[in-house]
């Protein structure tokens, strides 16, 4: 079944066409890569779905229903969550509370405390942070800040979660554990959108990449396919 689908999809900033025309979809139960040469539309694509951009065209549906134009905290409540390219945690705020957030103001009905903190603490335990709960976000190395944003947006209950680069900056070893926690989202029964550029992992986690070029899709295909793909070879991934 299609989680996620777009047809048309296109957003101009003034006169340039950051998206033009995209169609895409992403079936439930997938890892499903989006990559890219920086300014490709891949976070712009992601701001499109998740109602942080409204799209000048197109039709974006999640599970069925059209969700272009809907804000932020409307797309979440109906089950996509996300991250940030840029890490976007309350800084001052302890780790625990910086999940408690999602999961008290990102599920579709409300939720009592009680709920939203057990909720909060099982995403915590799930990305392995438990036990630096207390302390303020910005104390937390880059990757546990990537991890912490993970916990807040799986603290929202998402079917569906849009992942922006939780690779980039980390070491071969951080590399590794961010791959075996996607794979983990999936095992959750979680569908995964994710863009990257560790080749290396986007190779090895997704069951199909989409691959963007100054707005437009190149190309799509299994990992396999666009390895060999002599144009995302020629603009993307090189020799």
């Amino acid at each position: 079944m299609r989680i996620l689908e777009g047809e048309g999809v296109t957003k101009y900033f003034g006169g340039l066409a950051a998206v033009s025309d995209i169609d895409f979809n992403v079936e439930q139960g997938e890892i499903v890569g989006l990559i890219g040469p920086n300014g490709a539309g891949k976070t712009t694509l992601f701001n499109l779905i998740s109602g942080a951009l409204v799209p000048k065209s197109g039709i974006i549906r999640f599970k069925g229903e059209n969700i272009a134009g809907l804000k932020p905290h409307q797309i979440c409540r109906m089950g996509v969550a996300r991250t940030f390219q840029s890490v976007n945690v309350f800084a001052n705020m302890p780790v625990l509370k910086n999940v408690l957030l999602g999961a008290l103001f990102g599920t579709p009905k409300g939720t009592s405390s009680v709920n939203a903190a057990r909720e909060a603490t099982e995403s915590l335990e799930f990305v392995g942070l438990s036990a630096v709960k207390a302390i303020p976000a910005k104390d937390l190395t880059l990757a546990n800040q990537k991890r912490l944003e993970v916990a807040r947006a799986l603290a929202t209950k998402p079917e569906l979660l849009l992942i922006d680069e939780l690779m980039a900056g980390l070491n071969p070893t951080e590399v590794a554990q961010a791959m075996e926690l996607v794979a983990r989202i999936r095992d959750k029964g979680i569908t995964v959108f994710m863009i990257e550029h560790v080749m290396k992992a986007i190779m090895s986690v997704c069951d199909r990449i989409m691959v963007l070029h100054h707005g437009e899709k190149i190309a799509e295909g299994t990992p396999q396919e666009i390895a060999a793909n002599k144009t995302v070879i020629e603009v993307y991934l090189g020799e």
